[in-house]
C-alpha cells in the first residue's frame, strides 16, 4: 500500500512538473530551462506525459484547440511566428542527367534573399499526364564524407526509386551540410531550427513553382531528417502525407541543435513533445517508421497507440500506420523503403511497380550512385552568386 501511495504521489508530481513547463533535468537551470534536448526525459515520463495529455483531449473539437496551442509555440519558438516576406526562389538550375527511368539535376534555391538552399531534383523520364505528386526528402546527421547527408548510397536509391515510381523528388541539404560549409554556413548554429523550418516551407513553394500536383506534396527522411519531416507537416498542411522515420518518440526530442536548439516544445505553463508534433499531421496520412534499436523502440506500444487515438478521434483511424523492426538499427536501410514505398504509392496515387517486384523485394537496380561532388549545385559554370550570404551570422531575419 505504502508503494502504491509513493508511486501515485510520484506520477502526479511529474504532472504537475510538465503542466508547469519544467523536468528534472532542466528545473535547476536557468540559461537552457525552455530547451527539451536530447533524452530529456524517461521513458517512463514520456509514457506518462501521453498518458495525462490524452485525457484532456477525449473530443476532436478539444484535439483542435490542443493544435493551434502546439502550432503557435513551435513557430514562435523558432522565431516564426511571422513569416518573412517570400521573396523569388530564383532557381539555379545545372545540367541534366538521365539515366534509367529517371533523371537528376542539381538545383540551389534562394530560400530569403541572399540564402540559397541546395539539393537535387529527381524526376520520372517517362511522360505522364496531368500534374504529377512531389516528394520532399531531407537526411539526418550521418556526417562522414564516405556516409554523408542525401549522398548517402540508400538516399540516393530512395530518390531514384521514387521518381520512377512517378514522382518529382526535392532533396535538399540540412543548414551548414554539403557544400555550403564551404561557403562558411555552420549546422551547429543556435538559430538552425529556424532556418531549416523556413527553407522547408520554401521548398514547397519550390515544388508548386514546378507545377506539381499541391493536394499530393509528400514528405519523408529519417532520424534529424524525420524531425524536419514531422515539424514542416506540423506547420504547413501543403504536406498532403508523411513518413517521419526513425524519429517520433515520447521521451527523446532529437539531440541536434537543429532540433531542439531552440525552444519549439517549451514555455511557460506549455510543454509538448514529438509526437504531439507529430499528431498535428492528423488526419492526413502519416506512417510511422521504428526499430528496436533505437528511442523509437517503444512505438507500438507508446507513441503509435498515442497517435492512432488522436487519428481516431478525427474519424480517420486507417490512415495512420506503424511499420516496426524490433531488430533493427537506427537509419533508411531496405526494410524500411520495402515499408514506406507501398505507402508512398497509396496515398500519392505512384506506380508501385516500378520500385517493387510482385514478391515484394525492390527493384533498384541500374540506380547509379553518384560521388558527393557530382550533386553540388555551384560549379564552374553556375558559380555561387555574389549576393550570396556567407554563414549563418549574416542572415538578417525581417
Amino acid at each position: 500500500m505504502k508503494n502504491n501511495r509513493l508511486a501515485l504521489l510520484f506520477a502526479w508530481a511529474l504532472f504537475l512538473s510538465f503542466h508547469a513547463g519544467f523536468s528534472q533535468e532542466s528545473a535547476n537551470t536557468k540559461a537552457d530551462t525552455m530547451l527539451c534536448v536530447g533524452a530529456h526525459w524517461t521513458e517512463e515520463q514520456g509514457k506518462l506525459f501521453l498518458e495525462q495529455m490524452r485525457s484532456s483531449y477525449t473530443t476532436a473539437a478539444a484535439w483542435n484547440n490542443r493544435t493551434k496551442t502546439i502550432r503557435k509555440h513551435i513557430l514562435t519558438g523558432a522565431g516564426l511566428e511571422k513569416y518573412p516576406k517570400k521573396t523569388p526562389l530564383n532557381p539555379i538550375f545545372g545540367e541534366t542527367r538521365i539515366y534509367d527511368g529517371y533523371q537528376v539535376q542539381n538545383v540551389a534555391i534562394e530560400s530569403m534573399p541572399g540564402v540559397f538552399v541546395t539539393g537535387s531534383l529527381y524526376t520520372p523520364t517517362a511522360r505522364t499526364k496531368g500534374r504529377p505528386p512531389a516528394i520532399i526528402s531531407v537526411e539526418g546527421h550521418w556526417s562522414k564524407p564516405e556516409n554523408y547527408g542525401r549522398y548517402r548510397v540508400e538516399a540516393q536509391q530512395r530518390h531514384a526509386a521514387m521518381a520512377r515510381m512517378g514522382a518529382v523528388v526535392w532533396s535538399y541539404d540540412m543548414v551548414g551540410y554539403g557544400q555550403m560549409a564551404e561557403f562558411g554556413w555552420k549546422h551547429g548554429h543556435p538559430l538552425a531550427v529556424r532556418q531549416q523550418l523556413w527553407n522547408s516551407i520554401r521548398s514547397v513553394d519550390f515544388l508548386l513553382s514546378l507545377g506539381v500536383d499541391p493536394k499530393r506534396i509528400g514528405m519523408t527522411g529519417a532520424s534529424g531528417g524525420g524531425t524536419q519531416t514531422f515539424l514542416l507537416a506540423a506547420v504547413d498542411d501543403r504536406i498532403a502525407v508523411s513518413v517521419p522515420v526513425v524519429m517520433v518518440s515520447a521521451h527523446f526530442f532529437g539531440g541536434c541543435i537543429c532540433e531542439s536548439g531552440m525552444p519549439i516544445h517549451k514555455g511557460n505553463n506549455y510543454q509538448t513533445n514529438n509526437v504531439e508534433i507529430a499528431a498535428l499531421a492528423a488526419p492526413r496520412p502519416m506512417l510511422l517508421v521504428s526499430v528496436g534499436g533505437d528511442w523509437t523502440k517503444n512505438t507500438p506500444e507508446v507513441e503509435y497507440p498515442h497517435l492512432k487515438y488522436i487519428y481516431t478521434l478525427l474519424g480517420k483511424p486507417e490512415r495512420v500506420e506503424n511499420a516496426h523492426f524490433p531488430e533493427e538499427f537506427h537509419g533508411y536501410d531496405d526494410s524500411k523503403r520495402k515499408a514506406v514505398y507501398p505507402f508512398l504509392a497509396k496515398h500519392l496515387g505512384l506506380d508501385l511497380t516500378k520500385a517493387m517486384n510482385p514478391d515484394g523485394t525492390l527493384k533498384e537496380d541500374n540506380i547509379v550512385i553518384e560521388d558527393q561532388k557530382a550533386l553540388y549545385s555551384f560549379t564552374e559554370k553556375n558559380p555561387f552568386p555574389s549576393r550570396g550570404i556567407r554563414g549563418n551570422d549574416n542572415v538578417v531575419w525581417k
